[in-house]
This record gives C-alpha cells, sequence and structure tokens, in this order.
C-alpha cells in the first residue's frame, strides 16, 4: 500500500501556483467572493431560499481561504490531506451546484418581480455560480487523481 506520507505529495508555499489542482485556489476564490457580493447585492424576498446560495457562497469563501492558508503555511503534510482535499472540493462543488440550481430557479421565478437592474444582477449572480461550480468541480477530479496517484 502505497503511503502518502511524503513530502511532495501536497505542494506548499508558492509551489501551491505551480500545481495543477491548486491553481484553482485564487480563482475559487474569486468567483466565490463575485457570487457572494452579486447575491448580497439583490432583493431577498421572504420565504425566498436565496439564504442557501448565501450560506453556500460564504462557506466556501471561508473554507478556500482555510484552505489556500493551510497549502501556503505547509500545515498539510500529513497523509490524510489528499484525501481530505479531495473531499473539500468535491463538498464545495455539490453545494455550488446545489446552489446555482435554486438561484437559478429563482432567478426565472422572480424575472418580472424585481426590475431589470436586480434582474441582471442575478443573472450575473448565476454565471459566476456556475462558474465556481466546475471551478470546484475541476479541483475535486485533480485532487482526486493526486490523491490516488500518491
Amino acid at each position: 500500500m502505497a503511503s502518502t506520507t511524503s513530502g511532495d505529495v501536497l505542494p506548499t508555499g508558492a509551489r501551491i501556483f505551480t500545481s495543477v489542482p491548486d491553481l484553482f485556489f485564487i480563482p475559487e476564490w474569486v468567483i466565490g467572493g463575485l457570487v457572494w457580493i452579486l447575491v448580497a447585492s439583490t432583493r431577498v424576498i421572504l420565504e425566498n431560499p436565496l439564504g442557501w446560495v448565501m450560506f453556500v457562497s460564504v462557506f466556501c469563501f471561508v473554507g478556500t481561504t482555510l484552505w489556500l492558508l493551510i497549502f501556503a503555511c505547509g500545515a498539510n503534510q500529513s497523509s490524510f490531506w489528499p484525501g481530505l482535499d479531495a473531499g473539500f472540493h468535491f463538498v464545495a462543488a455539490v453545494f455550488y451546484l446545489s446552489a446555482s440550481v435554486v438561484l437559478a430557479y429563482i432567478t426565472i421565478i422572480l424575472k418580472d418581480a424585481l426590475g431589470l437592474k436586480i434582474y441582471r444582477l442575478d443573472i450575473s449572480a448565476v454565471v459566476m455560480s456556475y462558474v465556481a461550480t466546475l471551478l470546484y468541480f475541476l479541483h475535486a477530479i485533480f485532487s482526486a487523481i493526486r490523491w490516488k496517484r500518491a
């Protein structure tokens, strides 16, 4: 059985900006922040499930920030980190996919009730949410490949 305790399994420091799965940290962080900002700038109507979208965007933004700091500081060299990396990004991808579907549905339903400016903000949030889903999914796939290769 292969051990994942070697120092070259997960990058640390500035090497996280040159390895394939970890290149997605900054785009995930930026796009996730944009989703958070765009959803927060729209009008929330009572009984509107945008609370889930906000939870997902804040959770993933904070999680990605912590993950980036852990990788940058080099605290990711234990044997459980490659699996945890793949798991976190898979959960984030599933969360963002569910939030994207909810956000798209609410945007379609409330198209006429919100006005053109809010509708455009919602459309932007939907697009950014699906882009974030794609980024987290790609990161999860490449992290799983790295985990199984180790």
